[in-house]
């Protein structure tokens, strides 16, 4: 014979139930990790891999060449003296680029809001794989002996006039062997 329960007692029980799931909802968190920890990697979330760079230390017969043409409101902005950064695309250096830049494809952000991103990013330091070149008087850069493969390019336009903000500047490319790529940013 099934065991049958009061209305009351039906009651009381759900309201035990449910000032459970409330306390539970209530437990402490542990907060953040102590200064120094590297964070767990989150599910899904690509984390930074040497061995995805790879690629990107092999001779090639690719090469970028470009320019900066940057304008802001009518003034002109030049990149003359400072550097040009080519980034090889991972699944990691892409995330960092649409949490730096909104974007992995293209954008011009002011500076200081692209460095006040940086702890967002996802950690990693891919530094060793980082071609550099002078953008030179002319607002010119390039990158040769490149091999195939997707590529940002980035670099700071400043006012030429002076005063006003700086601006990163930054342009997913591909390269293809025995090619020339060109870019304006």
């Amino acid at each position: 014979m099934p065991y049958k329960l009061g209305p009351m007692v039906r009651v009381r029980l759900l309201a035990a139930a449910a000032l459970m799931g409330l306390l539970s909802a209530c437990a402490p968190s542990l907060g953040p990790p102590p200064p120094g920890a590297v964070a767990p990697a989150r599910p899904g979330v690509p984390t930074f891999r040497a061995s995805e760079f790879e690629w990107s230390q092999q001779p090639g017969t690719g090469a970028i060449v470009g320019h900066l043409a940057f304008t802001r409101q009518g003034a002109r902005y030049t990149c003359k003296g400072d550097s040009v950064i080519l980034t090889p695309e991972t699944p990691w250096s892409k995330l960092r680029m649409e949490v730096l830049y909104l974007s992995s494809e293209r954008a011009a952000l002011p500076t200081d809001q692209v460095r006040a991103r940086t702890a967002e990013a996802p950690p990693g330091d891919s530094t060793p794989f980082i071609k550099r070149v002078t953008c030179d008087a002319a607002n010119r850069f390039s990158f040769v002996r490149l091999p195939a493969g997707a590529w940002y390019v980035i670099t700071i336009a400043k006012p030429v006039n002076g005063g006003g903000p700086s601006f990163a500047v930054m342009k997913r490319v591909e390269t293809h062997a025995g090619k020339v790529t060109t870019v304006g940013l």
